[in-house]
């Protein structure tokens, strides 16, 4: 048995979110057809991220098993020709078996991208949240801060989230401004359910001013998603990294 490391980039308003559902198309249930095809029976792809409907990816990560080899660079032929456009594979490659592409994984990057601006993006539409009123960026950074560190997250998860443990690292909160463009750029070890869109929606409270940027140290303590601010619209986050340590790269 062989095992295969796919990294794959998709437009998330094109897809019922990364997970396999009976009737709406989503990105791991193209990918398994494609690959079906491909090797003439039935695979499982595991993703490094289960991303909600519309949410983007420019490097997510998954594995699959097959009993049979093929050339990496067939694969990534035949994937791109049997997936829908929206969904490209860019790399393939052989990985030992140990290797996970969820469980594995040490670290995980997310950008999301948000249009400052009274007028509407007409390039960027469906791909940033198009926030019309003027945010306060420095305060914005004050408030970030607060967040950095190993916490307990609860009052930015959502309250569906299953993980058993609500504490994560958040080892990077960086707010790069790029004319109308806000970039937040967030990594941790790991990201509980809604985390990162619970995030962005409490700092733009910040922003606009209803908040002092302490007020996100209050809201991190109280752990209650009740005292965070409103959630963040999907149409504006990407999955852009996902880091695994030496032993499992590619051979």
């Amino acid at each position: 048995m062989s095992r295969f490391r796919l990294t794959l980039e998709y437009d998330g308003a094109l897809f019922h979110g990364w997970q396999i559902q009976p009737t709406d198309e989503t990105v791991q249930g193209v990918l398994e057809s494609a690959l079906a095809r491909l090797f003439n029976g039935k695979l499982t792809v595991i993703g490094a991220g289960r991303t909600d409907s519309g949410v983007h990816a420019t490097a997510q990560v998954a594995h699959f098993d097959t009993p049979r080899d093929r050339p990496t660079r067939e694969i990534v032929r035949a994937l791109n020709a049997l997936t829908p456009p929206g969904l490209t594979i860019l790399a393939a490659e052989k990985v030992e078996n140990t290797f996970h592409a969820r469980y594995s994984a040490y670290y995980r990057e997310y950008c999301y991208k948000l249009f400052i601006r009274a007028e509407p993006p007409a390039l960027e539409r469906g791909r940033v949240w198009h926030h019309p009123r003027p945010l306060d960026v420095s305060a914005m950074r004050a408030g970030a801060e607060y967040l950095l560190g190993t916490h307990d997250f609860s009052a930015f998860r959502a309250a569906s989230c299953s993980a058993p443990n609500p504490v994560r690292t958040l080892s990077l909160l960086q707010l790069d401004q790029e004319g109308p463009l806000l970039l937040v750029r967030v990594g941790a070890n790991a990201f509980l359910y809604h985390m990162v869109r619970n995030l962005v929606g409490s700092l733009v409270k910040v922003g606009l001013g209803d908040w002092q940027p302490d007020r996100i140290q209050a809201v991190l303590q109280s752990l209650d998603r009740q005292q965070a601010g409103p959630m963040a619209p999907a149409v504006g986050l990407y999955l852009t990294r996902v880091s695994y340590p030496e032993a499992d790269q590619v051979f």
